[in-house]
């Protein structure tokens, strides 16, 4: 099944090099062995490669500097670095310049495999999703929209297989992860770019004032309506309105939602004639609404109506692989905005930064990034990002009625105790109270 696939492998030392080689090439891997980074530069102008798998220490040169090339030259393909044994910043500086994979030394033939078969996968992605990353490009509002890891890919996918039709979509998602970005992905990406896109915070509107807010009302509809007022629904015709925070409409009005999503038509507050509307609906939630229908609070017609395709915008906590991207993007965002020189962030520091389990999500991230670039502090980075570990170690920890996702719970844990740690795993397996074989196994378990 591996036949196609082919694998570039790097690495200076012979022995390794050719065991390395025959485990792959075994497993059915093409495979082109070289001993350089010139080597392998050679090999990448002339032939094609679907992963890169180079160590790191090499003869003259590292496998960054073959990875920095790589990204240079804007060459497509998967790339994983194998570090010595408790390298972990040699792993995090691999990451951080856009690796996809890293494998520390000595690993076994299974881990070796599986890195090669996840790399694969994912640069498959990454070019199936090509023209709709490179549409997105186009969109200075769309940018934010930033990451490679596996959970962003598959919401790359939806985006790209939904975005030419009508159909409703239901984007869940922690507050500040990004659901409006992915609406106007949706958007930009579709026939009706070049018409509105009207975002509605259901949340911020009066009871009173809402169905005139979204369907419009004639002169004379209600005290103060001295002229005739479009609705948002109206506003976006041909276009898309986004619906943000649908879990906070009232029921009342989730009545004369659905009737407008099964008809598409409004009639404005006073008024007597019906409007014939041609627009695509996007909503999006933090709430559970499945939940919510339990209690009485959404209507679960609305629910099925809204949620014809849903796609769910992942927490950071679950895309550690796209932090340092996210972290080099926002630095460059913010200098460019503010006229400032992109200032640098030392290993140490990125290190504690992917640890950190961001309850704020990547809105959390954008903030203390924009904060750091005008102030070019990193201690007072470092400063704040401790200081909200503590207020979270600090609470007083209640199972809420919901319950709880406990391997969730345990793998924030886990990764909360590393970043305590500065990514000492002894130290983390101590501070949980584990040995050191559990807090691994627990960790491994975590990320499979």
């Amino acid at each position: 099944m591996n036949d196609n696939i082919r694998v570039l492998l790097v690495e200076d030392d012979e022995i390794q090099r050719q065991v390395v080689a025959d485990i792959l090439a075994f497993a059915g891997y093409q495979v082109t062995a070289k001993e350089s980074v010139e080597s392998a530069i050679l090999a990448l102008k002339s032939e094609t490669f679907d992963v890169v798998f180079s160590d790191w220490k090499l003869a003259n040169l590292t496998g960054l500097d073959l990875l920095n090339y790589v990204k240079s030259n804007e060459i497509s393909v998967g790339f994983a670095i194998a570090t010595a044994y408790g390298s972990i910043e040699h792993a995090v500086e691999a990451m951080a310049a856009g690796a996809d994979d890293y494998l520390a030394k000595p690993f076994e033939r299974q881990q070796l495999l599986l890195c090669i078969n996840k790399i694969y996968t994912a640069q498959q992605l990454r070019l199936s999703n090509q023209n709709l990353r490179a549409a997105l490009s186009e969109q200075q509002s769309l940018v934010d929209l930033v990451g490679n890891s596996d959970s962003m890919q598959r919401v790359y996918q939806r985006i790209e297989r939904i975005a030419d039709t009508n159909a409703t979509v239901l984007i869940t998602g922690e507050s500040g992860t990004g659901k409006e970005l992915a609406a106007r992905a949706l958007h930009q990406s579709s026939a009706r770019s070049d018409s509105p896109f009207i975002t509605v915070n259901c949340g911020a509107i009066p009871e009173s004032l809402a169905e005139a807010e979204l369907f419009g009302s004639k002169k004379g509809a209600f005290t103060g309506a001295v002229n005739d007022k479009p609705g948002q629904f109206l506003l976006a015709d041909k276009g898309t309105l986004f619906l943000d925070e649908v879990g906070e409409l009232p029921l009342t009005l989730q009545v004369k939602l659905l009737r407008v999503l099964q008809e598409s038509t409004i009639t404005p507050v006073g008024g007597s004639e019906e409007v014939t509307l041609n627009i695509r609906v996007i909503a999006a939630t933090h709430r559970n609404l499945p939940e919510m229908i339990a209690k009485g609070e959404f209507r679960e017609d609305l629910y099925y109506r809204l949620n014809i395709v849903p796609i769910h915008m992942p927490p950071l906590r679950e895309r550690e692989h796209d932090v340092a991207q996210l972290i080099q993007f926002f630095c460059q965002k913010y200098a460019k905005q503010y006229a400032v020189e992109t200032p640098k962030i030392s290993q140490k520091m990125l290190k504690s930064l992917i640890d950190y389990p961001w309850p704020g999500n990547v809105r959390e991230l954008s903030n203390r990034i924009e904060r750091f670039v005008l102030l070019a502090d990193e201690a007072e980075l470092r400063t704040e990002v401790q200081r909200t570990f503590c207020q979270e170690e600090e609470a007083t920890f209640v199972i809420p009625e919901e319950g709880i996702n406990w391997f969730q719970f345990e793998r924030d844990c886990l990764h909360q105790a590393l970043a305590r740690t500065q990514g000492n795993k002894a130290a983390a397996a101590k501070l949980l109270g584990l040995n050191y074989k559990a807090f691994l196994y627990r960790l491994e378990k975590g990320e499979s």
